[in-house]
C-alpha cells in the first residue's frame, strides 16, 4: 500500500490519512518542541539506525580517529602531539533525578565532553536522544574542534547529551530536565560564557537553549555581565540572532555554490558549472535537510528529485517543492501519501538514496553511508550535511568510484558559525548593524547627491539606501566564512594531492599544533 507509483495530482484517501494521523499521535504530542530532532528508527529504515548492518565497522569515535590518522601521515607533526590533539581534555557523565508528571521518579543519564582547551570557550551542541553514549559524545566533540578550526572560529570543541527520547516527555518535564542539567554543568564548571557555550543539536531547539540561558543567568547574572553568552540558538527576543535556524542548511548551499564554480572541482566531479539544474537527493528532512533543500531549490534553482526520511521516501524526476513537502511532513510526520510525486515508499526508503543524481546530501545522523550501500550510490558529489554520515570503509569505496565527498567538518559549519555571531552579539549587547544602519543610509544618500541625483529622506527611493540589518549581516558573514573555508581547503587538497576531507583534518591539526607550540601546553 505504501510502496506506490502515483500521478502528481493524486491525494491520499480519507482512510489513508486517518491511519497516518493515528500512527503519528505520539509524535504530534510534542512535535512543536523538537523541530530539530532526527529520531532514529529501530528498524534501520532510511539507514538511520545501522548497528546491526555495520557491526564490522568502527564506532563513530574510532571512525573520526581513523580519518585523523590518515590525514596525519602528511602532517609532519610528532606522534606524541598527535595523540594529545586527538585526546578529549575533559569528560563528565552524571545522573539527574526527574520527578515525572505522574509523581514517579526517573534517573536520566547526562554527558558533556570538552575536547580541546586551546581556545576558550568551548562550543558544541546538546543532544536529547535515547541512543547516545559516551563514545558518541566524545566523537562529536572532537569533530567540533576540527570543524571550528576549519571555519576559522576561535573556540574549542565540545558536545553534550541527555539520554532521553524528547517525544516521551511533557514540556514541563523537559524544562525540569534542562534546568537540572544546566545546574549540574554549572556546579562542575562545565558551562559559562568564557568556559563552554551550549548550542542546539538533535532533539533540542530555541526553547531548550532559552531555558539553559535563563537558568545560568539566574545563577550568575549578578556576577557575570556576559552571562547571556552561555548558550546560543536562543529565541530572538532572549538574545538569539536572526538566521540561526536556517544557518546550517544555508551554509551547505554556500559551500556547494562555491565548489560548483571551481573549474578543478568540476573537472574531477564531471559536472557542469553552477547549481542550476543539478539533480539533488536529500536524506533526512529535519532542520538541516529542509533548509539545504530549500536554499538549493530557491536560490540555486537545483532540482530536488528525492527526499528520504526514516519511515518513508518520495521521488520525482521533475522536481519536488521543499516547502510543500515540509508542510505535508509537518502535518503528518511522514512523507507517506504525499500527493505531488511520481514515486513513494515506506517499505525500503533507504534505497532511494541509490537513485541516480548529481548531489546526494546525507542530513540525518551518523554512519548512514556505509560499506553496504556506498557501492550502490550513483551520485557525483556526496555532501555531508550531517555529522559523520560516512564510515571509513564507505569513504574508501566512494573514492574508488570517483565520487567527490565534501566532508562534514567543512560543509556543515554554518550552524556553529552563526552561533559564533550570536555569541559576539551577546558580548556586545547590541544587534549587529544597529549603530551603523542609519549612518550607512545617509552616507549613501550624500554620495548620490554629490553626483547630481536628487534624492531626499522623504523620497520613496531613500528606503533602498538603508544600511544592513541583522539578517543581512548574518547572511553575508556566513557566506564569507563558508566561501573562504571552501577556497582555502580545496587549494590545500590540490597542493597536497589528498581528498578534501584529509585536507580539512590536516589543516585543523596543523593549526592546533602550531597553537600548542607557540603558547606551550604545561606549567614547567
Amino acid at each position: 500500500m505504501c510502496n506506490t507509483k502515483q500521478g502528481r495530482g493524486s491525494a491520499p484517501s480519507e482512510m489513508c490519512t486517518s491511519k497516518i494521523i493515528l500512527r503519528q499521535t505520539r509524535q504530534f504530542s510534542s512535535a512543536s518542541m523538537h523541530t530539530n530532532a532526527q529520531q532514529a528508527s529501530p528498524m534501520g529504515t532510511a539507514g538511520l539506525t545501522l548497528d546491526e548492518e555495520i557491526q564490522d565497522e568502527p564506532r563513530l569515535l574510532e571512525q573520526v580517529e581513523a580519518y585523523f590518522d590518515r590525514a596525519s601521515l602528511k602532517s609532519g607533526i610528532p606522534v606524541d602531539y598527535l595523540s594529545y590533539i586527538k585526546a578529549c581534555d575533559n569528560i563528565i557523565r552524571f545522573t539527574i533525578p526527574l520527578k515525572r508528571d505522574n509523581g514517579t521518579l526517573e534517573l536520566v543519564t547526562c554527558y558533556r565532553a570538552q575536547h580541546k582547551y586551546h581556545y576558550l570557550p568551548c562550543k558544541g551542541g546538546l543532544r536529547f536522544s535515547p541512543i547516545i553514549n559516551l563514545q558518541e559524545i566524545m566523537a562529536l566533540a572532537s569533530l567540533m574542534t576540527y570543524k571550528l578550526e576549519v571555519a576559522g572560529i576561535p573556540f574549542g570543541g565540545a558536545k553534550g547529551g541527555v539520554k532521553i527520547d524528547p517525544y516521551d516527555y511533557s514540556k514541563s518535564e523537559l524544562e525540569r530536565i534542562t534546568r537540572r542539567y544546566t545546574l549540574e554543568l554549572a556546579k562542575k564548571g562545565f558551562i559559562g560564557p568564557g568556559i563552554d557555550s551550549v548550542g542546539p543539536d538533535m532533539g533540542t531547539n530555541e526553547q531548550i537553549m532559552t531555558w539553559i540561558n535563563d537558568t545560568y543567568t539566574n545563577l550568575f547574572g549578578d556576577q557575570e555581565i556576559n552571562a547571556n553568552c552561555c548558550a546560543t540558538g536562543k529565541f530572538i527576543n532572549q538574545g538569539g540572532i536572526q538566521g540561526r535556524q536556517e544557518s546550517t542548511g544555508l551554509g551547505v548551499y554556500f559551500g556547494i555554490n562555491e565548489l560548483l564554480e571551481n573549474e578543478f572541482f568540476l573537472k574531477q566531479a564531471k559536472l557542469e558549472q553552477g547549481i542550476k539544474g543539478k539533480r539533488v537527493i536529500v536524506q533526512g528532512f529535519g532542520n538541516v535537510g529542509y533548509w539545504a533543500a530549500k536554499m538549493l531549490h530557491q536560490k540555486g534553482q537545483a532540482i530536488i528529485v528525492g527526499i528520504v526520511e526514516k519511515n518513508s521516501a518520495i521521488y520525482d524526476e521533475k522536481g519536488l517543492d521543499p516547502d510543500d513537502v515540509k508542510s505535508h511532513f509537518t502535518r503528518y510526520g511522514t512523507l507517506n501519501y504525499y500527493p505531488r510525486c511520481q514515486e513513494q515508499t515506506c517499505i525500503d526508503p533507504a534505497s532511494f538514496i541509490e537513485r541516480q543524481c548529481d548531489i546526494l546530501i546525507p542530513a540525518a545522523i551518523e554512519r548512514t553511508i556505509h560499506h553496504k550501500n556506498a557501492a550502490k550510490l550513483q551520485c557525483k558529489i556526496l555532501v555531508e550535511a550531517a555529522n559523520g554520515p560516512t564510515t571509513f570503509k564507505a569513504d574508501e569505496i566512494l573514492a574508488q568510484k570517483g565520487i567527490m565527498v565534501v566532508p562534514d567538518i567543512l560543509i556543515n559549519t554554518g550552524g556553529v558559525t552563526v552561533s559564533y555571531f550570536e555569541w559576539l552579539k551577546n558580548l556586545e549587547h547590541i544587534s549587529p548593524g544597529k549603530l551603523s544602519k542609519k549612518f550607512q543610509q545617509r552616507s549613501k544618500l550624500k554620495l548620490l547627491q554629490t553626483v547630481g541625483m536628487k534624492i531626499t529622506e522623504s523620497s520613496p527611493l531613500y528606503k533602498n539606501l538603508e544600511g544592513a540589518n541583522e539578517l543581512d549581516i548574518v547572511y553575508t558573514g556566513l557566506e564569507d566564512f563558508m566561501t573562504e573555508a571552501v577556497q582555502k581547503h580545496w587549494a590545500l587538497a590540490l597542493l597536497n594531492n589528498v581528498p578534501l576531507r584529509d585536507a580539512c583534518y590536516l589543516q585543523a591539526m596543523t593549526d592546533i599544533y602550531k597553537n600548542f607550540k607557540e603558547r606551550g601546553i604545561a606549567v614547567q
